[in-house]
């Protein structure tokens, strides 16, 4: 199983010196990829969220390609209707290519409705945009003499029962955001169950999970995957990967603003992680040389 980290490529001290702070960070603890969010217009309801300013995804991870070596690159998750198909087609495309094939496309069909309201686009067609979009996206990549796309695997985002659907259609994994291990564990028999009825294989478990390392031990029913002690971050780690995550998403953004001001206590939780969960053990032999 591999162990992946959300960058914040926002907020009040996000800038391109702390963005290489991240990426050589998550990449020298070991990690197996780094990902960022999407928002173009930041109004009101994202800023709530999300403050400004903010780092747009296909920009900024081209730039970390360039200060990375072996990390894998993606987005959790681009908001498909923002965008015309062709330009995500051939954005991801490029930036794949000069990535030597490192980016992942976290995709999913948005929230903000304010944002949509801003960027002209009709927020209650948002589902029906995104089944289009990444069907011309997959459709503009099969053009390989053009585009040149290689091996660009969707995630597909979404706890509802519209996202898993997605997944199972047109998506090479599930992304589920942040929430707890009894939820996805019942979740997973929907999946099943949606793509033995549209006759099509289950795909991937990629689930982001939030980071909160914590000194005393979390309990109750509301408790999310990962948050706790370490040991509990670590059992929630282990019980994924007997559920067949193929990757787990570290989120260590718990929503102040002024936690981009000060990284360190982030970094310092995902090494405290990384040594503990042991980076790469799981990993096939060769993928270790």
């Amino acid at each position: 199983m591999r162990i992946g980290v959300n960058v914040p490529n926002f907020g009040p001290g996000t800038d391109p010196g702390i963005l290489r702070g991240w990426a050589t960070t998550v990449e020298g603890l070991g990690y197996d990829l780094l990902m960022v969010s999407d928002h173009v217009a930041i109004t009101p309801d994202v800023a709530e969220q999300y403050p400004a300013p903010f780092y747009e995804p296909f920009t900024t991870l081209s730039w970390l390609a360039g200060v990375t070596d072996r990390i894998r690159l993606g987005t959790t998750v681009l908001i498909v209707p923002y965008r015309h198909p062709l330009l995500i087609a051939r954005m991801a495309a490029n930036l794949n290519q000069l990535s030597g094939g490192r980016l992942v496309l976290g995709v999913a069909s948005g929230w903000a409705r304010q944002e949509f309201e801003a960027l002209g686009v009709p927020f209650e067609k948002r589902g029906r945009l995104t089944d289009g979009h990444l069907d011309a996206v997959r459709a503009a990549w099969a053009n390989d003499s053009d585009y040149r796309a290689g091996d660009i695997p969707i995630w597909v985002g979404g706890n509802s029962d519209a996202g898993i659907r997605r997944a199972v259609r047109v998506g090479d994994a599930w992304h589920p955001l942040r929430t707890s291990l009894p939820w996805l564990t019942e979740a997973l028999t929907r999946v099943k169950t949606i793509a033995d009825a549209q006759d099509r294989p289950v795909p991937a478990f990629t689930p982001r999970i939030l980071l909160n390392l914590t000194d005393r031990p979390v309990s109750g029913p509301d408790r999310l995957a990962g948050e706790g002690t370490i040991e509990q971050i670590v059992d929630d780690l282990d019980r994924l990967r007997h559920l067949g995550a193929d990757t787990v998403v570290l989120d260590p953004f718990s929503g102040n603003p002024e936690e981009t001001l000060r990284p360190e206590a982030a970094w310092q939780a995902l090494a405290t992680v990384a040594a503990h969960w042991e980076l790469g053990r799981y990993r096939p032999e060769q993928e270790r040389s």
